[in-house]
């Protein structure tokens, strides 16, 4: 049975508190897994919320500030030691990569499983597969930042009552979509497109081009929101969003599920997180994240 959701494994910037752990994020697509800025403590959070190493495909760093990246060296290391029998595919920042070699041999391990390094030079595709199409786009932060979006291709929806018009069925309904035409009828006739869904994961930034593109059209959208409104100076000064701004953001993008995290200690209620996002006009599906909670991709409209 396909699953798409997204696990959250932590939900707090800069540094983790009794209630929230450094981030960490998993989206599970169909057979795949793919592992979000894996900060401090993600190995363990990761046990918590019953994800195993196996699960991993691919591993997306969006920059090497500490609590996105500080997790690494663990997962990494409990990839090999639970010998994984695939390859794991990471991607990150170009400019970090000492730090990404540094994290991965952080200490003496045996590697038994390939880690394909696959590093981000600019926006734009990373991976194509027919399963999806993984990309980047460029953030503003004061360290290079990447934000991602995977993007299902388009299908086809078949269309029964059409068929049946046409004295279509059976082997032959398998035979139209392959082939394009049928004795005269074309796939187009009994058939509509059926929109691929759309995720993005957009953290440590500040309003930019690559926000509002990696947030057009998403299904789901997982979205900094480190500051509540009153604090856009420093959100703006730290190179971050708020609320308000990623509520709009979500809002003007049409996204259908909007996830807000990366809180900061400061605020200690997470409910003015929805007040302030419901304020800026967002009326979807709104999920104020929380560690070890799972988030369902939309079902199909």
């Amino acid at each position: 049975m396909s699953v798409r959701e997204l696990v959250v494994l932590g939900t707090a910037s800069q540094v983790p508190t009794r209630h929230r752990n450094h981030n960490g994020y998993l989206l599970r697509w169909d057979g795949e897994g793919i592992l979000f800025d894996p900060g401090e403590g993600t190995q363990r959070q990761m046990l918590r919320a019953g994800v195993a190493a196996h699960d991993l495909n691919r591993i997306c760093v969006t920059h090497f500030h500490g609590d996105h990246s500080l997790g690494l060296a663990g997962v990494i290391q409990r990839v090999n030691l639970d010998r994984v029998p695939h390859r794991v595919t990471a991607h990150y920042p170009r400019s970090g990569q000492r730090f990404f070699e540094r994290l991965r041999y952080a200490t003496a391990y045996r590697e038994t499983v390939g880690i394909t390094e696959a590093p981000v030079d600019g926006d734009g595709p990373l991976a194509v597969t027919p399963a999806y199409t993984l990309e980047a786009r460029r953030l503003s932060h004061p360290v290079e930042s990447y934000g991602y979006r995977l993007t299902e291709p388009d299908g086809r929806r078949m269309l029964p009552e059409r068929l049946a018009a046409r004295g279509i069925a059976g082997p032959d309904v398998g035979r139209l979509h392959r082939e394009g035409s049928l004795n005269g009828v074309a796939l187009d006739e009994v058939s509509e497109v059926r929109r691929g869904q759309r995720f993005a994961f957009v953290m440590d930034t500040r309003l930019c081009e690559g926000v509002h593109a990696l947030a057009e059209g998403c299904d789901l959208l997982a979205i900094e929101s480190t500051f509540l409104d009153e604090d856009a100076a420093l959100a703006e000064e730290h190179g971050h969003l708020t609320a308000g701004q990623a509520a709009r953001v979500a809002r003007d993008a049409g996204v259908r599920h909007l996830v807000l995290t990366h809180f900061s200690q400061r605020y200690p209620d997470p409910a003015e997180f929805e007040l302030r996002a419901r304020a800026a006009g967002f009326e979807g599906e709104l999920t104020v994240a929380r560690d070890l909670q799972s988030v369902p991709v939309p079902k199909r409209r």
